[in-house]
C-alpha cells in the first residue's frame, strides 16, 4: 500500500478512506459518501480461521466435560459449536451459558433450545454476571472457548475467584493478505483494534505515512498506532464524537469545505 507529510493540523482535502472492517449492509459512512462526494472502502484487516477439530484433539479437552460455558463473542459460540459438531458431541440439556451480552446470548438460540437451557448474560464485563457466576463457582467446571488471543479480562476473573475453568483455543484471529492493496492510495485508513495496525505492517513492512491520515477508535489501538511512530490525526470515542463516523464527520467538515 502507498502512502501519500503528515498532516495533523493541514486539513487537507479528503477524497477516499479505508475501513479495515466489512461492508455493513446499511451504515452512517454511506452518509458520509453522499455528503462530501467521497469513496470510502471497506476491507477487514483480520479474519478469523477455525482450528481443526485433528489440532484441537491434540489438547485432550472434551466440550462435555464442562457443565458451563462462558462466551466472550459470536464467534467464541460459533466455533465452539463447530467443534462440537466435528468431534460428534452433543452438549447435555443441563449445561449453563453465560454470555458478555445480551446480543451473545440472544445468538446462542441458533445452536440450543434456549428455553430448556439456563442462559446468563451481563451487559458488557464479566463482573456484570458475577452473582450467577459465583452461584455456580463450587459445583460446576467451566469451559471458556476462545481464539489464539485469549480473552484476558474473563480469565484474569476466573482466577481471581478461584473457578475450576479451561481456555479451549478453537479458532484464530489472524492477518488479513492485503498484497492487491499495494498500489493503492488512500487519504484516510480507519483502524478499530491494535490487531488492524499490525496486519497492516505484515502486509506493508515498509508502510510510511506520509500524507495518510489515520483515524482510530479506542486506546489500545490509539496506542499501537503510536508505537510505530505514527500521527493520529482522528480519534474516537470522545464525550464529543462517541461514534467512528461523528469524528470523521467533523473532520471532513474541516478538510473538504
Amino acid at each position: 500500500m502507498t502512502a501519500n507529510a503528515k498532516t495533523k493540523e493541514s486539513y487537507k482535502r479528503v477524497e477516499s478512506i479505508l475501513v479495515s472492517q466489512p461492508q455493513p449492509a446499511r451504515s452512517p459512512y454511506f452518509e458520509l459518501e453522499e455528503k462530501f462526494g467521497i469513496k470510502i472502502d471497506f476491507r477487514p484487516f483480520i479474519h478469523v480461521e477455525a482450528v481443526p477439530e485433528k489440532e484441537f484433539r491434540r489438547t485432550r479437552i472434551r466440550p462435555d466435560e464442562f457443565n458451563c460455558v462462558i462466551f466472550t463473542s459470536l464467534n467464541s459460540i460459533e466455533h465452539f459449536f463447530r467443534m462440537c459438531e466435528d468431534m460428534r458431541i452433543k452438549m447435555p440439556m443441563e449445561t449453563k451459558y453465560f454470555c458478555l451480552t445480551e446480543a451473545i446470548a440472544n445468538y446462542l438460540q441458533k445452536f440450543i433450545l434456549y428455553r430448556k437451557r439456563k442462559v446468563f448474560f451481563g451487559k458488557r464485563v464479566i463482573q456484570d454476571m458475577h452473582n450467577a457466576l459465583m452461584k455456580h463457582r463450587k459445583t460446576n467446571k467451566f469451559i471458556v472457548p476462545c481464539s489464539n488471543l485469549g480473552s484476558v479480562p474473563v480469565i484474569n476473573y476466573l482466577k481471581e475467584k478461584k473457578f475450576n475453568f479451561q481456555e479451549a483455543m478453537m479458532y484464530r484471529t489472524v492477518s488479513s493478505d492485503l498484497s492487491d492493496l499495494s498500489n493503492i492510495t488512500y487519504d484516510v485508513l480507519v483502524f478499530f483494534s491494535p490487531l488492524g495496525i499490525k496486519s497492516l505492517y505484515e502486509n506493508f513492512p515498509d508502510f510510511k505515512q506520509n500524507e495518510t491520515r489515520i483515524a482510530v477508535f479506542g486506546n489500545s489501538t490509539s496506542n499501537a498506532v503510536l508505537e510505530k511512530g505514527l500521527t493520529i490525526n482522528i480519534e474516537a470515542p470522545s464525550k464529543e464524537f462517541p461514534s467512528m463516523t461523528m469524528a470523521l464527520k467533523h473532520y471532513l467538515n474541516q478538510s473538504n469545505k
